[in-house]
């Protein structure tokens, strides 16, 4: 049994609960625990992941968020840093699902978090433990 923490930017809330329901729901599904911690935003989540990695205690992550274009520049900097953190991670060796949306509206997003539609927290949490599995097939 695995041992995944799931790192949630709880920037959109209602989003976010959509996302946590999926995510939650695949990892219990497959028979494993998990842990939640929330982050001010998705810039945020790399970091908590790799302070997470420092303790030993889990296997795998999944990384919750939504970030959603708006009238600045700042939209392809969160997008951009948030993926590329958790890519050097993954890098690193961590067996890492993400699920940060990144999208042009609240109705992508829904679209996108909702359970019974796209699902993306629960393919995160998906990925998060096909990664641990590849992991320990080839550790």
């Amino acid at each position: 049994m695995a041992n995944i923490l799931i790192v949630e930017a709880r920037f959109y809330e209602h989003l976010n609960d959509l996302l946590l329901a999926g995510a939650r729901a695949a990892i219990d599904a497959a028979g494993h625990i998990h842990e939640t911690v929330t982050v001010p935003g998705a810039l945020e989540i790399p970091g908590a992941v790799a302070l997470a990695s420092e303790s030993g205690r889990y296997d795998a992550y999944v990384a919750i968020g939504v970030v959603i274009r708006g009238e600045t520049y700042h939209f392809e900097i969160v997008a951009g840093e948030s993926a590329r953190g958790l890519m050097a991670l993954t890098m690193d060796g961590l067996a890492i699902g993400n699920g940060i949306l990144t999208v042009e509206n609240e109705a992508q997003a829904l679209t996108r978090a909702r359970p019974d539609e796209k699902d993306k927290g629960g393919e995160a949490a998906k990925a998060a433990l096909a990664m641990l599995a590849l992991r320990d097939r080839f550790g």
